[in-house]
């Protein structure tokens, strides 16, 4: 394009994306909130076109007011919940995302998560480097590491089903594992058993996983009831966002042991984790890197891209949120 529109970057991206953004548009950088904001957004805001966020930084309907010529929106993942799609609607301003191209890292991070808390795998490694396994040979009175949960055969609930859900529950076929799944209602040519309501899927299941989107419907949704429901035998995954689980009760739940355990990719107040989870063998903990490989992280960043080339173009986003 002849013209370079002025793109407000609202957060460091990848120096690659960054690059690639720099070459086609004019970059505008957007300072951390303060005056500093309010004086570039003053200066500045009337000239941006197009705006460039991410699922966890997103964007309100304020920074859209200072700007009044924006055009189109492109947003690095997938979570919809810290995005104004609404104020963005009411303005006519595209918004695009990143859907599909990490639904595979996020399904093999849930089966990992699943594996590990389940066969113990980072209480085996803290085992074996503390020397403890050489030690509990040496002396016969010495107890063995304790048993895992066998997860192939095991029956698997899965919290939303959309195109995330769906891949860990095609997953789940090579674990020789019977699938349930809860939404709001029954997903068309789903191959799975729909189970209506969430307790009963609890019950039902060794380990549930949630992938349902975040935001304000989905909020605790997982509470002190759904957890007594999954029981002293099951374990919980959560690969969705930490405000679908109720934090607290979650905590009562591992230190009570009424439930079996849990893998964590996301947490209520990010990047704050309840310091009562430290100190816990039964939770395994990861720092919200369910996308984070270097192909996928690579494939999002084209399809933020992509959006933006295929508004400029006169051609529909390839990938709208919806409104």
């Amino acid at each position: 394009m002849s013209h370079r529109p002025a793109l407000l970057q609202a957060l460091p991206l990848a120096p690659a994306l960054e690059r690639r953004l720099a070459d086609t548009y004019e970059l505008h950088r957007l300072p951390p909130a303060g005056a500093d904001r309010e004086a570039f957004l003053a200066a500045r805001g009337a000239q941006i076109e197009c705006l460039v966020t991410s699922a966890a930084h997103g964007f309100d309907a304020a920074l859209l007011d200072a700007l009044p010529k924006l055009r189109v929106i492109s947003s690095f993942g997938v979570g919809l919940d810290k995005l104004d799609v609404a104020a963005a609607t009411a303005r006519g301003i595209p918004v695009g995302y990143t859907p599909d191209v990490l639904n595979d890292c996020v399904a093999d991070l849930a089966f990992g998560l699943m594996l590990a808390v389940a066969r113990r795998v980072p209480e085996a490694d803290r085992y074996v480097r503390a020397g403890r396994w050489a030690a509990s040979t040496a002396t016969p009175a010495s107890a063995p590491f304790p048993l895992g949960r066998q997860v192939s055969g095991a029956r698997l609930g899965i919290l939303g089903l959309g195109r995330i859900g769906r891949t860990i529950a095609k997953r789940a076929g090579g674990f020789d594992m019977d699938v349930r799944y809860h939404s709001r209602r029954p997903v068309e040519g789903a191959p799975w058993k729909h189970e209506p309501q969430l307790l009963e899927l609890a019950r039902w299941a060794d380990f549930l996983v949630v992938i349902t989107a975040g935001g304000p419907e989905t909020r605790h949704l997982v509470d002190d009831s759904v957890l007594d429901a999954l029981g002293p035998q099951g374990f919980l995954v959560n690969v969705a966002r930490g405000s679908v689980v109720d934090e607290e009760a979650l905590v009562r739940a591992l230190q009570d042991k009424r439930i079996a355990g849990a893998g964590l990719d996301v947490f209520e107040s990010e990047p704050h984790v309840p310091r009562e989870l430290f100190t816990l063998e039964n939770v395994v903990m990861v720092p919200h890197i369910a996308s984070a490989t270097a192909q996928t992280r690579e494939a999002m960043a084209q399809r933020v891209l992509d959006n933006l080339t295929a508004y400029f173009a006169g051609q529909p986003l390839p990938s709208a949120a919806p409104a």
